[in-house]
């Protein structure tokens, strides 16, 4: 089976969906793997390191694309892409099937295996196969450099003869495993963290990377049965935004990580929170991209709201874009190398297995993912 990895198309996006020493393990397995001509590029990868490792560099997108039994990127395809696709082929990369019927309308009418990473569903089995936890592990990485970067203070407490700086006070809205990494981070930096989630059974995993758990009673909370938080009441959203308040107003960075999956994020910081926080105080809002959960927070941009410094920037993994290419190849691999059938040389798709009942989003002419063919018929 060939192999097919195009270029990135988006703007800005550096990440690439398959590295070098990922590339050799595919071929191991028995695949022939071509690239685009620069596909590497943008992480640092020269087509020569693609070729020594037994790929071929192909200049002819369309046919690339046009030849591939499987198709590997990180972003979705372009629409007018996918009539290219050969009939039968898996394309694997993120989707957002939730939010682009049009594109999961041509996958499904040109007969396209799609695979979503984003919908990989979070069991003990799978977590190699993880991209959104891979990629959001490193995000939340970023979010403290970013937070870091515009503070005009620095993190740690410092003792000098000159006087004694004492430590940043950071909170963090979300302990998922950004939420957690950007504890861990700013706790190594020296900070002071406070952290919240919604789901009280993870204040322990809070208390182990060093921060303080707020505690807040929202009533009946909870998780999804893949992990993720479950959806506020409006009633709930509100309490939580009164019980935050005072410690926003203290605190001299500000990171939110609290995504709905499938949905638009709910907003938790409002503009009267950042009123009551000083002027050269950090907010960096994860979810920026999908709605925001701070009020007046702008994709891609800073904004000032009253000296307090918004930080909207998405694709926040793309900061960090070659060790977020490696973990991304890893999480491919895993997840190839989990279906891979090595004497028929095939990569069956089994709707009996767990995983690929999550995943799959069209198959032979069909929407066969469970959750959004029930979203398309309603």
């Amino acid at each position: 089976m060939q192999i097919a990895i195009p270029k990135e198309t988006h703007e800005g996006e550096n990440r690439v969906p398959l590295v070098p020493e990922t590339a050799k393990k595919l071929i191991k397995l028995g695949f022939e793997l071509a690239i685009e001509a620069g596909m590497g590029i943008g992480s640092g990868f020269s087509d020569e390191e693609y070729t020594a490792v037994g790929a071929t560099v192909v200049e002819d997108r369309k046919g690339l694309i046009g030849a591939a039994d499987i198709i590997l990127r990180i972003r979705k395809p372009l629409l007018d892409e996918v009539a290219l696709f050969k009939p039968g082929c898996i394309h694997i990369s993120y989707l957002d099937p939730f939010n682009e019927p049009e594109l999961i309308d041509a996958l499904t009418q040109h007969k396209i295996t799609a695979i979503s990473m984003e919908m990989i569903p979070r069991t003990t089995r799978s977590q190699k196969m993880d991209a959104l936890s891979s990629q959001a592990n490193l995000a939340g990485y970023v979010m403290v450099l970013l937070a870091a970067q515009y503070l005009p203070r620095i993190f740690p407490m410092l003792m000098t003869p000159a006087g004694t700086l004492k430590p940043a006070k950071v909170f963090v809205i979300g302990a998922g495993v950004a939420g957690l990494q950007a504890i861990a981070t700013a706790k190594r930096l020296g900070a002071r963290v406070t952290a919240f989630d919604t789901r009280s059974e993870v204040a322990e995993q809070v208390q182990s990377v060093g921060a303080k758990f707020l505690e807040i009673d929202l009533g009946e909370t909870g998780s999804t049965k893949d992990g993720y938080a479950k959806a506020l009441t409006p009633e709930q959203i509100q309490k939580q935004r009164d019980a935050q308040k005072e410690v926003i107003a203290a605190s001299d960075v500000v990171i939110t990580t609290a995504q709905v999956f499938g949905r638009k994020p709910p907003v938790i910081v409002t503009k009267d929170m950042l009123v009551d926080m000083a002027p050269g105080s950090v907010v960096v809002d994860m979810a920026a991209e999908t709605g925001g959960n701070v009020e007046g927070s702008v994709p891609n941009e800073v904004v000032d709201i009253n000296g307090v410094k918004i930080v909207g920037q998405g694709n926040l993994a793309n900061e960090v874009c070659r060790d977020a290419s490696l973990m991304y190849s890893n999480n491919l691999y895993n997840l190839i190398e989990e279906f891979w059938d090595k004497e028929t040389s095939t990569l069956p798709i089994n709707f009996e297995d767990d995983i690929l009942q999550g995943c799959v989003i069209t198959h032979d002419g069909e929407i066969v993912n469970a959750t959004i063919k029930s979203i398309r018929e309603k």
